[in-house]
C-alpha cells in the first residue's frame, strides 16, 4: 500500500501548518488536537490523548492474534527563533519546529492514513505521537501513564531526520545509538559582603573557577570505548549583576554524558564528590540536582533486522556510519518495555544542522519515512 500524490500534497500542507504553530515541550496541546483531528476519518479502533502529558496515541486492530508493533513521533518544538525564511514560517515568536519534528509527526499521520484503508492481517499497530522529547520527560512519562498497559507493544519503532548525510540515505546499527546524559545543577552557598570588604563574607568565586576545568576532566575514553564519558559545562552564574555586593550565591550547570547507563551513575557520583571537595576547600555549602534525564538509546538486534530487511525491499541505501552519537535521544525509554530500534534519515549533506535557526523538515522525506515504516510493519503484521 502506497500514498497517493493527493496524501502526499495534504500531509506536506498539514506538515507546513503544524510548523507554523510550535509549541514546546509540555505545552503540546494544540498539536496533540491536531493529530487527533487529522487523523479523526482514518477511524482508529482507539484513540488515547493526555498520555504522559499531551502524547497521543492511535491504534488500528487487526481483530486477530499478532504482535502489537508501536511507531513514535515527537510533538514539541524549540524555543528558537527562525530564520529560514520559508513562506510557511513560524508565526510563534521565540518558538520553531527546528528539530523536524512536525515532519516526524506527518510521517506517521502518513501511517494512519494507510492503515485506515486497510487494517493490518494480524495484531494492531500502535501510532504513538509523544510529548517532551526535548527535554527528556516525554517518553519517560508516556510508558509511566497506567493507560500504556493498554498499548503495551512488543515492537518499537522510530527515526530521526539527520543533516549531514546524503538526502535519503539510512544510518543504522545495533546497539548503542545514543547517548544516556543529564543536566546536572550545583549550587554553592556563601555569604555576601560589601565589595570594599569581600574578607567579611565568604564568596564562591574561587570555588567556580576550579569546578569550571575540573568537571570536564572527570570525562574518561575515547567516543569509541564503552565506558566513555563526558562532562560539558553549559551555564554558570554567580552573585548579582552589581558592583556593591560580593557574591554569596553560585550555580554551575554541566551536561553528564556517558555511553552507557551503567557509566552514569559512577560520573554523577565523581561530580557530586568533586563539587562537596571544592565547597568544603572554600567553606561553602553545596547541593545539586538533574533535569532532563535521557537514558541511552539501544537498539535490538531483532528490531534491527526488521528495519534493515524494510529498507532492502524498498531499496533504501543505509551503513552504519556515524553512529553511535554523542547526542542524547529519550526514545530509549521504550527500549525498556519493547524490541526497539531507532534509524537516521539523511536530509542532505549541506542542509542545515538541527537547532540551526534555519533549518526546516525537507518534505520530501515525508514519503520515504512512511514506506520504510509502512513495509516494517506488513513484514511483521503481513
Amino acid at each position: 500500500m502506497t500514498l497517493t500524490n493527493r496524501d502526499i500534497v495534504e500531509l506536506t500542507a498539514w506538515r507546513r501548518k503544524l510548523h507554523q504553530h510550535p509549541e514546546i515541550s509540555n505545552e503540546e496541546e494544540k498539536t496533540a488536537s491536531e493529530v487527533v483531528d487529522f487523523l479523526a476519518d482514518t477511524g482508529p479502533d482507539l484513540m488515547l490523548t493526555g498520555l504522559g502529558g499531551h502524547g497521543v496515541a492511535a491504534v488500528y486492530e487487526s481483530g486477530k492474534a499478532g504482535p502489537t508493533v508501536l511507531f513514535r513521533s515527537e510533538l514539541d518544538a524549540l524555543p528558537i527563533y527562525e530564520l529560514s525564511g520559508v513562506s510557511h514560517a513560524s508565526l510563534v515568536p521565540g518558538k520553531s519546529h527546528m528539530c523536524g519534528h512536525d515532519g516526524h509527526t506527518a510521517i506517521l499521520a502518513a501511517l494512519g492514513r494507510q492503515f485506515g484503508r486497510e487494517r493490518p492481517a494480524r495484531g494492531r499497530v500502535v501510532l504513538m505521537f509523544q510529548p517532551a522529547e526535548e527535554t527528556g520527560n516525554g517518553a519517560a512519562g508516556v510508558v509511566a501513564d497506567p493507560r500504556f498497559s493498554e498499548i503495551a507493544p512488543d515492537f518499537a519503532f522510530s527515526l530521526h531526520n539527520l543533516p549531514g548525510v546524503p538526502f535519503g540515505e539510512v544510518r543504522i546499527k545495533p546497539g548503542v545509538v545514543n547517548c544516556a546524559s543529564r543536566g546536572m545543577r550545583i549550587v554553592l552557598e556563601g555569604k555576601t559582603a560589601h565589595s570594599s570588604m569581600p574578607e567579611t563574607g565568604v564568596s564562591p568565586m574561587l570555588a567556580v573557577s576550579q569546578l569550571m576545568p575540573a568537571l570536564p576532566a572527570l570525562g574518561h575514553g575515547t567516543f569509541a570505548d564503552d565506558d566513555f564519558s563526558m562532562v560539558t559545562v553549559t551555564h554558570a552564574t554567580m552573585g548579582e549583576a552589581v558592583f556593591g555586593i560580593a557574591p554569596g550565591h553560585a550555580e554551575v550547570w554541566a551536561t553528564l554524558r556517558t555511553r552507557r547507563d551503567e557509566r552514569m551513575a559512577d560520573l554523577c557520583a565523581a561530580a557530586q564528590a568533586l563539587a562537596a571537595r571544592i565547597a568544603e576547600e572554600h567553606r561553602l555549602s553545596a547541593r545539586y540536582d538533574y533535569h532532563e534525564i535521557f537514558v541511552a538509546s539501544v537498539n535490538a538486534p531483532d528490531a534491527v533486522d526488521h528495519l534493515q530487511r524494510a529498507l532492502d525491499e524498498e531499496g533504501v541505501p543505509r551503513t552504519e556510519e556515524a553512529l553511535p552519537m554523542r547526542a542524547s535521544e529519550d526514545f530509549g525509554i521504550f527500549g525498556h518495555k519493547a524490541k526497539s530500534a531507532m534509524f537516521f534519515l539523511g536530509a542532505g549533506e549541506r542542509y542545515p544542522a538541527l537547532h540551526n535557526p534555519d533549518y526546516d523538515f525537507p518534505d520530501d522525506l515525508i514519503p520515504i519515512g512512511s514506506r520504510i515504516f509502512m513495509r516494517t510493519a506488513r513484514n511483521l503484521l503481513g
